[in-house]
């Protein structure tokens, strides 16, 4: 039985290598990036209990910080350790009515956090214990879903690098 997967009809490489061409240039001769890393990434949650018990208490990233949003009085601004100096931050706004997470154009697609191999096997483990389901897996990648449905890749190669390839 064939299997088909969405995009087996399109032949984009000839785009791409075009792409590589006029913008990719090899690592000695790129200037260097005017960003010192990711401060935080900013998502919202529906339960500030919930994401917390998520967060720190599955994936045991360490809340490291929570406070009142300076935006929005009564909204809480909480924050996880994802490693190397780099933080997960989350709001709740409370009485603002927000739709639950969606996936669209021009939106948040997924948040991929590298771990050790052993490591994405003992937090599948956990995933799984607390009946998470893992809706995707290919070679070093397992995505699920959080909380609030957003979705999450933990990704078990070295930052910089991604199937064996330097993406960096």
């Amino acid at each position: 039985m064939s299997t088909t997967h969405h995009g087996d009809d399109v032949d984009r490489s000839k785009e791409w290598e075009a792409l590589r061409r006029a913008h990719l240039r090899p690592r000695g001769e790129r200037p260097a990036s005017t960003a010192r890393g990711v401060h935080h990434f900013a998502l919202l949650s529906s339960s500030v209990e919930r994401t917390i018990e998520f967060y720190q208490g599955i994936l045991e990233f360490p809340l490291t910080e929570l406070f009142e949003n300076r935006d929005y009085q009564g909204s809480t601004h909480f924050f996880f350790d994802i490693g190397n100096g780099n933080l997960l931050a989350f709001f709740d706004f409370p009485g603002l009515g927000l739709h639950p997470y969606a996936e669209v154009l021009g939106g948040f697609h997924h948040l991929a956090i590298s771990v050790t191999p052993e490591q994405q096997a003992r937090l599948r483990e956990k995933l799984e214990a607390a009946g998470i389901a893992i809706d995707f897996e290919d070679r070093t990648s397992i995505y699920f879903k959080g909380p609030d449905g957003e979705r999450l890749e933990l990704l078990a190669d070295p930052l910089g690098e991604m199937y064996g390839a330097t993406v960096s």
